[in-house]
C-alpha cells in the first residue's frame, strides 16, 4: 500500500483567493511561559486545499457537517489534463479517453499540473477549468465529488460562479480545490479520502486529502 498526500500546507504566506484574508497562526501558549505550545488558528473556511459544500452557493442546500462521513471517501480517478495551456478548458474528450474507469469512479480529480505554480502570481492566472458539459456529466453520473489542482472550479474571471451554481443547484456533490500531487497517482482507480473539518453550518472547510494506492 502507498499513501500520497494531496494537501498543501497551511501557512501565513500561502496563496489565498483574492479578497480573502491570509490565515493567522498565533502561538498563544509557549513552552517557556506555559510548559506547552498552543496555536490560535484564524482562517477563512475556503483556505488552502479545501472542500466546497452546496451551501457555499445556496442558502438552503447541504452543508458539509450535514453529509454522512462516507461522502468523503470513495473510488477516485485522476484524469490527466496536463497538456492544456493557460485559458483552455477541460472538455468531455478527457473523460471519454478513460470512460470505463470514469464510470466506476466516485470522485474525478482533474490533473492540470497547475500546482507547480503554487506560491507564484501565475497560480492566479487563467488556469484550466471544466466546461458546463463536464459539470453535467458529473451530475448525471451521480459522483460524490470532483477535485482540481487549481484555485477554483470556476475561473477567477467568472464572477457568476457558473460551474459552482450548476453543480450545487440540486446535487449533493462536493468540490475539492487546490489539490496537489495528482501527477503522482497514475491512471488506475484508487481510494480517495478528503475529510473536512466538522463545524456547524459549514459552507466549506480545509481538508487533508490523500490517495491510497494498492501498490
Amino acid at each position: 500500500m502507498r499513501i500520497i498526500d494531496l494537501t498543501h500546507t497551511i501557512s501565513e504566506k500561502m496563496p489565498v483567493f483574492p479578497g480573502d484574508d491570509s490565515p493567522k497562526l498565533e502561538a498563544v501558549c509557549t513552552y517557556d511561559e506555559h510548559g506547552f505550545k498552543g496555536t490560535l488558528l484564524t482562517m477563512f473556511s475556503h483556505t488552502g486545499t479545501h472542500m466546497d459544500a452546496p451551501s457555499h452557493i445556496y442558502a438552503n442546500r447541504t452543508s458539509l457537517d450535514s453529509f454522512p462521513v462516507d461522502q468523503f471517501i470513495g473510488k477516485g480517478l485522476v484524469i490527466d489534463c496536463s497538456d492544456l495551456a493557460e485559458g483552455q478548458k477541460i472538455t468531455m474528450k478527457y473523460i471519454e479517453r478513460v470512460k470505463e474507469k470514469a464510470e466506476q469512479a466516485e470522485f474525478l480529480l482533474f490533473y492540470t499540473g497547475w500546482d507547480k505554480y503554487w506560491g507564484s502570481d501565475t497560480y492566479f492566472g487563467e488556469y484550466p477549468t471544466i466546461t458546463e458539459e463536464v459539470a453535467g456529466y458529473l451530475i448525471r453520473s451521480n459522483k460524490k465529488g470532483v477535485g482540481l489542482d487549481v484555485m477554483g472550479i470556476d475561473s477567477l474571471s467568472d464572477e457568476n460562479l457558473t460551474i459552482h451554481r450548476k453543480i450545487f443547484a440540486e446535487t449533493d456533490i462536493v468540490v475539492i480545490e487546490n489539490l496537489t500531487g495528482l501527477g503522482e497517482i497514475g491512471t488506475e482507480l484508487f481510494t480517495f479520502c478528503a475529510f473536512p473539518l466538522k463545524y456547524e453550518n459549514s459552507d466549506g472547510a480545509p481538508v487533508r486529502a490523500i490517495a491510497i494506492l494498492d501498490k
